[in-house]
């Protein structure tokens, strides 16, 4: 989810107005995904780079995510949506960690659609946990180090009970992955759209959609 300080630059605004017309456009992609029968939908909310920014700004986001949390939890668990977290959440502040692990369990039983938000989350940073936690098991003689393979490696990672994502969509005319879900986006389709994410609606979640819908996926075979 890319442009929210942009969006907020170009109407002279404060970068947390970008955020907050941000967390709107979760809300819109949540009821759509809802709505088209998407049954995942991970958002890149934080990344482990976003600590660079600064205090002020981090600030913000904290805040409207524990406003949120607080204030929409309700509509969500109604919904039938089960909220997690991946990444480092407790690099935040105690209280907004211990909202967010609340929140998730709350949701456990939920299945209509799984909202996974990454905060102070990295793929490499995963990828190199998901590298330590099975050498640990290695030395331990839990695990062989022949049996380590894609399938273990994949079950490893914080995304390990979720399927690889199908599609991948970055807004604001970047065309890059910034470290998100590396492993997991080797089949990925990339979908670029130009729009700011703040403007992000019905008409970009729908295009998105029929560009996938337009592709042929071969996962390295032939076309059938």
């Amino acid at each position: 989810m890319d442009g929210n300080g942009r969006w907020a630059q170009a109407r002279g605004l404060p970068v947390v107005a970008g955020h907050r017309k941000g967390a709107e456009a979760v809300q819109r992609s949540v009821k759509l995904a809802i709505r088209e029968g998407v049954r995942y939908l991970t958002l890149y909310a934080f990344s482990s780079e976003n600590w660079r920014r600064s205090a002020s700004e981090i600030g913000d986001l904290t805040s409207l995510l524990r406003f949120y949390l607080r204030h929409k939890l309700d509509e969500l668990d109604q919904q039938g949506v089960r909220l997690r977290v991946i990444g480092e959440p407790e690099r935040f502040e105690g209280a907004l960690y211990e909202e967010l692990r609340r929140a998730e369990q709350r949701t456990s039983d939920n299945t209509r659609l799984t909202l996974t938000l990454a905060l102070s989350y990295g793929g490499r940073a995963d990828i190199a946990r998901a590298a330590r936690h099975l050498a640990k098991l290695v030395a331990e003689g839990v695990l062989k180090a022949d049996d380590v393979d894609e399938e273990c490696f994949e079950r490893s990672l914080q995304t390990g009970d979720m399927p690889p994502p199908d599609i991948l969509i970055r807004t604001s005319g970047e065309r890059r992955l910034s470290n998100f879900l590396l492993w997991e986006s080797a089949y990925a389709e990339l979908v670029f759209l130009d729009v700011l994410w703040p403007d992000f609606g019905e008409k970009d979640f729908l295009e998105a959609l029929s560009i996938y819908a337009g592709r042929q996926r071969r996962f390295g075979g032939r076309p059938v």
